[in-house]
């Protein structure tokens, strides 16, 4: 009885510690920004909802879409392995932006009423730590 008492007992404590740790996401706002000349995009992922804008002035109105609780779960799970202090001494792995080879990024994440912001890197090629990150937040833009 104490065997399976304590069985329990962890399985009910590990599902808690994973629902703080996806609770803690939930508090974050993620901003993911590509721009140049001609092109647009802001993603904005906060509270399971993601946003996307397409207009630099702000004057449209993005409707938030609700993420599938399995690409929460991914996002979680890249969230948690990222560390955030290291966000802006992330080396960008090419350098097409500087000769309009590729939009520039941004990505701003608000934490814990902290801000955390990389350099700019190239929209589609993201520093390698923060890649399977970026990645899972561009999946969340509808193609056109």
């Amino acid at each position: 009885m104490k065997v399976l008492s304590l069985l329990f007992l962890t399985i009910f404590l590990g599902k808690g510690c994973n629902s703080a740790q996806a609770q803690e996401i939930s508090n974050a706002v993620i901003e993911y920004e590509a721009n140049t000349r001609g092109f647009y995009q802001k993603i904005t992922v906060k509270n399971q909802m993601v946003t996307v804008s397409k207009d630099r002035d702000g004057n449209d109105k993005p409707t938030p879409t609700k993420i599938s609780d399995a690409d929460w779960k991914e996002l979680v799970d890249c969230f948690e392995i990222m560390g955030l202090d290291s966000l802006s001494k992330l080396k960008a792995p090419s350098e097409k932006r500087f000769h309009d080879g590729a939009a520039i990024a941004n990505l701003k994440i608000t934490f814990k009423d902290k801000t955390y912001e990389t350099t700019s890197f190239d929209h589609g090629f993201p520093p390698k730590e923060i890649k399977k990150f970026v990645n899972k937040i561009n999946s969340f833009v509808k193609k056109e």
